[in-house]
Parts: structure tokens; sequence; C-alpha cells
């Protein structure tokens, strides 16, 4: 048995790196070859494979014949792939983010940098999981061309628009070559949403929140009076009752709560009967998210797995669009609320969106969860139902069929 020296053992490691790296530029060159024939191709090109065996090998002139047709049709078919794909492509979209129904209007604008022409071309212009095709007319040297086009949205999503890509191939399709041009742009499509009349919520009863049970010398929710100590701020001397009692007395306040608004929308499939339901409650979520913003309240979002970004609407609604149902294993709405205690004490207003599985004592389970002395709204989304309100503990309930009910039955919670 001959054993190899380490000397030789990195001699021939070297030589065969040196094989590989020359061999590179051949499988991607192989590659690209291959990646131009299509499926047709590969049939019609092992049917004349066997064709010319069979007839060579039986002597059928008519054998012979067919095997000729084939390859001359395989070949022929080959040269549409001739040809400069040297476009500069513009891909524009007038508006990245729509709301659900509205159509996202573009424009592909492809000119000819070169001095020569370029033939006819078809343009492809994936959306999401389909794609759109443009024919391209012969593009003479300088010249410019605009394909306008329109995107209708059904579902609320995050759809990536383009690559961009020029296509030449042969009018059977057997081969086809594809050369990108563009970056993918973003279309969000955003849930809908519905207004709500008035400056507020009507959640909050103070100037800046709600009133805890924690006492401080200065705020806006006044409490008692109570004897005054060194170093106690002159201002909220009460001079009625000091001037009264012989007693120096000062003002005692109930410590606030600054508005924080959170939102506990539940994705479990398990807490839905159908994706209606969690359409309509995502919108829910949204109005309801939209309206706390522009009352300039601190908005969070929970969701099983996480939080979605809530500094402004437009962060809100795109984080909404991409919102998916979560794993069974990810929690219901109880288990929601227990991450929400746990991660925001301090909200004074909580509002969880569910929908129609959601039975009254897994509501008031996860109601129960929820940080002591916050304000409870809980959103039943239960597609095509008549809109009705009850209440569980402390918890406003409030079971809407549509969107367009929410508005009027919020007016109701806040009566």
């Amino acid at each position: 048995m001959t054993t190899a020296t380490p000397g030789q053992a990195v001699v021939t490691g070297g030589r065969l790196d040196r094989v590989l790296s020359a061999l590179a530029p051949a499988a991607r060159r192989g590659r690209i070859v291959l990646g131009v024939v299509r499926p047709l191709a590969w049939v019609l090109i092992a049917t004349a494979v066997a064709l010319w065996i069979a007839g060579l090998q039986l002597g059928w002139r008519e054998l012979t014949i067919a095997a000729s047709v084939v390859t001359a049709v395989v070949v022929l078919c080959t040269l549409f792939l001739i040809g400069r794909t040297a476009y500069d492509v513009v891909l524009d979209l007038t508006r990245d983010r729509v709301v659900v129904g509205e159509r996202a209007v573009g424009a592909v604008t492809l000119s000819n940098p070169g001095r020569r022409a370029i033939l006819p071309s078809r343009v492809l212009l994936p959306v999401g999981a389909g794609r759109g095709v443009f024919d391209v007319a012969r593009l003479a040297p300088g010249a410019r061309i605009e394909e306008l086009f329109a995107i209708p949205t059904q579902r609320r999503g995050v759809l990536d628009v383009g690559p961009v890509s020029v296509l030449r191939g042969d009018p059977l399709g057997l081969f086809e070559r594809v050369h990108r041009r563009d970056e993918p742009v973003a279309l969000y499509v955003h849930p809908r949403t519905v207004a709500f009349e008035g400056q507020s919520l009507g959640f909050l009863r103070d100037l800046e929140g709600l009133p805890a049970t924690d006492l401080s010398p200065d705020d806006v929710s006044f409490h008692a009076l109570r004897e005054y100590q060194p170093g106690d701020d002159l201002r909220h001397v009460h001079w009625k009752s000091t001037a009264r009692t012989g007693t120096v007395m000062v003002r005692q306040y109930e410590e606030t709560r600054r508005s924080h608004f959170v939102i506990g929308l539940s994705r479990n499939p398990a807490d839905y009967a159908a994706d209606e339901e969690f359409e309509l409650a995502i919108s829910a979520a949204a109005s309801l998210g939209l309206r706390a913003l522009r009352d300039s309240h601190s908005v969070e979002v929970r969701v099983q797995g996480g939080q979605l970004p809530a500094a402004s609407g437009k962060q809100f609604l795109d984080g909404l669009s991409a919102l998916a149902p979560s794993r069974p294993r990810d929690g219901a709405i109880a288990d929601l609320a227990g991450v929400v205690a746990a991660s925001l004490p301090t909200a004074s207003v909580v509002v969880l969106v569910c929908g129609s599985p959601v039975d009254a004592a897994r509501l008031r389970e996860a109601c129960g969860r929820l940080p002591y002395g916050a304000r409870t709204l809980v959103i039943v989304a239960d597609a095509g139902a008549d809109p009705r309100l009850r209440r569980i503990g402390d918890a406003d309930i409030v079971t809407i069929g549509g969107l367009d009910q929410l508005p009027s039955a919020l007016r109701k919670v806040l009566a």
C-alpha cells in the first residue's frame, strides 16, 4: 500500500482546486444555456434524437425525414434568441400604498441607449404570484416607449411588483431568454378602515389620562387636603382651609397615567370562524389605532409572536398589511392578554380584537389577565351578525358583523 506524504496531498489538493476553478466558468455558461431551454424543447430534442436513431438503424426514410423536420424546427427557433435586449428600464408606481379594492396604477418605461435598434421582444412584470406580459415593438436607437398598467387588489397584503424582465423567445415557446433589468418595488395593500366622528374615542376622562391609586404632590386629578410638610410646593397651599383651621393645608392629587392605548389583536386561526372574520378584525383594529394616533395617544399593538410598529399611521397600516395568521401553538386571546399585562402594565386603555369562536368564558379569562385599572374593550368580529353590546365584568364586549357597524357600536359604549 502506498501512503501519500503531506506534501503530495497539498499538491493534489492544489491541482484539484485549479481544475474546479477552471471548470466554474464553463459550468456557469452551461447553466445559462440550459436555462433558456423550455420543457417542450427538451421533448422535441429527445424526439429528434429517437427519430434519427430509428431511421438510420431501420433504414426508414420517413423517420429520417421526420427527424430532419423536427431538427430544423428546433434550429430555427434558436435563431429567435439572437439579438440585443439592452433596454434601460424604469418601473414607477403612482402609489405604493393602496386600500383593498383600489387599483394600483404604474408605468414601465423602456429606452434604447445603444446605437443599434433592438428587435421586438416581450417584457414580463411579476406581481405577487402572477405576472403581466407586454409586447414591445422594434425600438430604434435613442427611442423610448412607456407601457401603463393597473393592478387590481382584492386582498390585503404586501405584493412584490417586479423585477421587470425582458424576454426574448420563439413563437413556439421552445426557448426563452430572460434578462432582469430592474429591482422589485413593494406594494402595500392596506386593510379597509372606517373613520370616527368626534375628537377622541371618549375613553379618557381627564387631561392626561386615567387616575391611578397612587398619590402625587403635583398632578391634575385633585384628591384631598393634608397638612403642610417641609419641602411641599407652596403653590399648592389651600389658603381658605389654612385660614379656617389655622394649620397650613396643601392640596394632594391622584397620580394620573398618560393616555396609553394598547390593541391586542389575535391572529390565532382558532379564534376565527373564517378568513372573512380575520380580515374584519384587522380592519377594526386598524380603524381604532388610526383614531387613537390622530388623538395623539401613545399606541402599542401586540399580536401573537411580537408587536407591530405604530409610531405613525402609515407604519401601523404597513404592519397590518403584512400580518398573517399565527400557528395554533402561539397561544389564543387569553395568552395574548397575559403578554399585554406583562409587557405593558401601565396601559390605560386596552382593546382586544378576536373572532366569533371565542366564547364568554374565554373572554372573561382574557379580560381578567389585563393590567389592573385599565379600561377594557373587546371587539368581536362575527361576519354577517347584527351588532350587539354586552358586559363581562368591567369590560365592554362589542360584536360587529361589518366594518360600517363599528362607529355606531362604539357610540353606544361611550354613551
